[in-house]
């Protein structure tokens, strides 16, 4: 009777080793193809960067002003001011080696400027609309929040701002409302960050619930 759970037992245990072995086989592999891929990329020339989708920052288009006491607001206000005459591009969801096989490694500095710039723009447009939303201005946080959403952020506040604004502080219809939301799916089909599927999920489901209700 001892045979077989012995038998087995080895069975478990070359099974075991096997896996491991497979599992370093393919780390290995995998370290070697990415060593291989920054190699490349770090003897990659400079490429010109004229091509880039700089994002420019509709200053007569925001409500600058809006809430003059509210420190937190003054401070996004005079940050994205900073930015105006700054280069902006939004690079969510590219790595350092992507970045520099498209555009050469002696770029990289510059692009992750552009790409700091950007994280730093979008999330003070966040605090911004939200702020105005908290204090009912909804027409100047919607201005603020659609410029947010136009530059494809990935900050799924923003995407659940909007809903709400669309279907209950607007007074829009709803077919309006629906249009406003079915506008920003591609947006978000189009983020390359792990925020994708969420935000994605959630207007299909805020959808959802508008064209079937019970």
């Amino acid at each position: 009777m001892r045979m077989p759970i012995f038998t087995s037992f080895i069975m478990i245990v070359l099974l075991t080793q096997f896996a491991i072995r497979r599992s370093n086989h393919k780390e290995q592999s995998n370290e070697k193809a990415f060593w291989e891929k920054e190699r490349e990329a770090n003897s990659t020339r400079r490429k010109s960067l004229d091509g880039l989708n700089y994002i420019k920052i509709p200053a007569n288009r925001l409500p600058f002003g809006a809430l003059p006491d509210d420190k937190d607001v003054v401070f996004c206000e005079k940050t994205i001011t900073n930015l105006i005459d700054q280069k902006i591009v939004n690079l969510t969801g590219y790595s350092n080696t992507e970045l520099k096989l498209e555009y050469g490694a002696p770029n990289i500095t510059n692009l992750t400027t552009f790409d700091q710039n950007y994280t730093t723009l979008v999330t003070n447009l966040q605090t911004w609309g939200l702020h105005l939303y908290n204090a009912a201005l909804y027409e100047e946080a919607l201005m603020v929040l659609e410029f947010a959403a136009s530059t494809r952020t990935d900050v799924s506040g923003t995407y659940k701002l909007l809903c709400d604004m669309y279907q209950t502080k607007l007074g829009y219809s709803k077919e309006v409302m629906t249009k406003k939301i079915k506008a920003l799916v591609p947006i978000a089909e189009s983020l390359r960050s792990l925020s994708r599927d969420s935000i994605v999920e959630y207007l299909n489901s805020y959808l959802e619930v508008e064209e079937n209700p019970t």
